[in-house]
């Protein structure tokens, strides 16, 4: 086993390898570009090396930085984790040259699976199924088209050398197939560096089921079991579970007995994954295999009580497999759901700012949190915006879907957006909990997953008001304690009056309207009488603790999460967060320009692609620009028909949230004759 190891990754996989070389004894290395200098798994680990710029290809993608840490270090092996450089076969080569241990499958076999044409014809050769699809070298549009007819619309257009969903486009008619292999094409160059592209037959509604495999030296091959990774946004998986329900014995074994074939075809060495894509009938495909561990994987930890991890370090050592496939048994239910800072209302775009408030559920042998950000730490636009993975177990899928409720339940997110929100009504829907789960999934139920905004009820506008009110009392208070007269009034925040009651007004803005919360407070600052939008009602602050606001309104105790983000209130209850801006009445009403025509970036990005110019007349829906942040390309279309007026930006342009990329001047309907 090794001495010290060096983790080539940053976030949560950096923090979970380093758990498990902590158990063993093993030394741990981080390294970290400029931005993560202060980042969890920074300071987790035993050294920390610094290897450049924010931007990845300045530093997590410079594989000679980090062998150059890995060696100045002391470090015999370098653990890539997931992404990054982790099925990279040039750095798993120069990590030999330099006497370092890889810790993952060789070159070859990543070669053999990295390429997904050559994969699939591979996997013919081993008896594995393939969907049926254009493989080939030639890359010009007019073989594709011609191999689209062949295979029948609808298609799907993928990066041959990656996943993840990057470089991945659905085409329904041969319309959109240049635009879509353009795109595709964009997208994989920059996340790959590999801008070849396949052609697939599209299944409607298929799931989405792999297995974890595992491999040494010494000829051992296993499988641990499957995973359904069928609930999707944008083709990235968001909830995983293991087992797949709905399976059948005899078909889960041959999707075992399919995925160690498939590894075996190429000599498999450590953790590794064989996607299959299965049809409604039953029938399953080779998708592609990934040559490392992945995110998911807790889920087959907590079924299989195994440390995937230790798994690897010691194959990598030159050990053989702990266990043989006849030991290996599952057990129980596993759910991992994927905490993003995301907007679910704004087709799941990633959002970026700084955690505010972050609690997590207590652990458990049941309940467990993989992340790698705490309070306060920036979600920035350099990389992935996950915050964390909540993971859960119990004996049943049905006992372990109210364990991932709860535990969703119980998790408090403030500040960017996020999709927690979404994830807690997946756990809480019928068809989910019935296992009725394909790719479609969230698309069939988008209405109750991603409803309409609604006004905020009366109890969380008084929870929004007291929560703030408590927090003006905090500030009063160190206030007060700093001042050379702690005891005067003139300290406080809060409304006082001199023999009376106190009073106050607080205007909330939710999505849709401004709300109006009259308040007087008795004296000694716990009882309210609120008028909520002309409606009276009555509360009693019973307890405010930092951030949670217990109070009783109308008779009914409530309890909420209030966070106040500078002017903003944030209260969580019941399962849904509702954010608040705090209106200043005094405040001068100015008139809103009317930006209808003035289109924005929804984030800061890079211009990858300008499809329109000044003058140009162009259709609703129309592809104008398109916006490269945090790996994923956004497509900015045209809201309605119109002339292009001004672009503001080319391609290659740096542009900040909020940055007016094109002004679009509406068409103007034409008048009647004769007037």
């Amino acid at each position: 086993m090794f001495a010290r190891i060096l983790i080539a990754n940053r976030g949560e996989i950096a923090c979970r390898v380093m758990r498990t070389a902590r158990r063993l004894g093993i030394a741990t290395v981080a390294v970290h570009s400029d931005a993560d200098a202060g980042a969890l798994h920074v300071g987790a680990a035993d050294e920390a090396v610094a290897i450049g710029p924010a931007p990845a290809r300045d530093s997590y993608l410079r594989g000679d930085a980090i062998i150059a840490a890995a060696k100045r270090s002391g470090a015999e092996a370098i653990h890539p984790g997931y992404g990054f450089l982790s099925e990279n076969a040039d750095f798993a080569e120069a990590c030999a040259a330099a006497g370092l241990v890889f810790i993952g499958p060789s070159p070859r076999s990543i070669r053999a699976m990295g390429g997904k044409s050559q994969a699939k014809a591979l996997m013919e050769k081993a008896g594995v199924p393939v969907v049926p699809g254009y493989h080939g070298t030639a890359q010009e549009i007019a073989v594709f088209a011609e191999q689209a007819r062949r295979i029948g619309y609808p298609v799907l257009v993928k990066a041959s050398a990656g996943g993840g969903g990057k470089g991945m486009r659905i085409v329904r008619d041969e319309a959109q197939l240049a635009p879509a292999l353009d795109g595709a094409r964009r997208e994989a160059l920059a996340a790959f560096g590999d801008d070849r592209v396949l052609i697939e037959r599209y299944l409607e509604q298929p799931r989405h089921i792999e297995v974890q495999v595992f491999g040494d030296r010494h000829g051992n091959c296993v499988h641990l079991f499957e995973r359904d990774c069928s609930l999707q946004r944008r083709h990235q998986k968001v909830v995983e579970e293991a087992p797949a329900p709905g399976l059948t014995d005899a078909r889960r074994r041959m999707i075992g007995e399919a995925a160690v074939r498939a590894a075996r075809a190429v000599d498999y060495e450590g953790a590794g994954t064989i996607e299959f894509i299965v049809d409604r009938d039953g029938s399953f495909y080779f998708m592609e295999m990934n040559t490392r561990l992945q995110v998911e994987h807790p889920v087959t930890e907590m079924i299989t009580g195994l440390d995937l991890v230790e798994w690897q370090l010691r194959v990598a050592a030159g050990e053989a497999l702990p266990l043989e496939q006849a030991a290996l048994h599952p057990r129980g239910h596993a759910f991992e759901a994927r905490l993003y800072a995301e907007d679910p209302d704004k087709e799941f775009l990633p959002s970026t700012g700084r955690l505010a408030r972050l609690d997590f559920p207590a652990a458990s042998r049941h309940v467990r949190v993989d992340t790698g950000v705490r309070e306060g730490d920036a979600i920035t636009v350099h990389y992935d915006p996950m915050i964390a993975k909540l993971v859960v177990w119990d004996v049943d899928r049905a006992a372990a879907l109210r364990r991932l409720a709860r535990a969703l339940g119980e998790t408090r997110i403030a500040g960017p957006a996020t999709n927690l929100d979404f994830l807690r009504r997946v756990a809480a829907h019928g068809a989910f909990a019935s296992g009725e789960v394909d790719t479609g999934f969230i698309a069939r139920h988008r209405a109750s997953l991603i409803p309409e905004p609604a006004a905020c009820a009366d109890d969380v506008l008084a929870l929004a008001v007291l929560g703030l009110l408590a927090r003006r009392a905090d500030e009063s208070r160190i206030a007060a304690a700093a001042a050379a007269d702690r005891w005067s009034p003139w300290n406080g925040t809060r409304s006082w009056r001199l023999g009376g009651d106190g009073e106050d007004v607080v205007v909330l803005r939710d999505s849709l309207v401004a709300h109006r919360v009259d308040v007087r407070a008795d004296r000694d600052l716990a009882t309210f009488s609120l008028t909520i939008d002309g409606r009276p009602s009555a509360a009693v602050l019973c307890d405010a603790p930092r951030g949670t606001v217990d109070v009783v309104i109308e008779g009914r105790r409530r309890r909420a999460a209030v966070t106040v983000l500078g002017a903003d209130v944030v209260v969580d209850i019941g399962g849904v967060a509702h954010r608040l801006a705090v209106v200043d009445p005094l405040a001068s009403v100015a008139l809103d320009e009317d930006a209808a025509g003035h289109l924005a970036a929804p984030m800061p990005g890079r211009i990858v692609a300008v499809h329109v110019a000044a003058g140009d007349a162009v259709a609703r829906g129309q592809a104008l620009v398109v916006l490269e942040a945090m790996k994923m390309e956004h497509t900015i279309a045209a809201p309605s028909a119109g002339r292009i007026e001004r672009v503001a930006f080319a391609v290659g342009d740096q542009v900040d949230e909020g940055a007016i990329l094109v002004d679009l001047a509406a068409e103007t309907p034409a008048s009647p004759r004769g007037a």
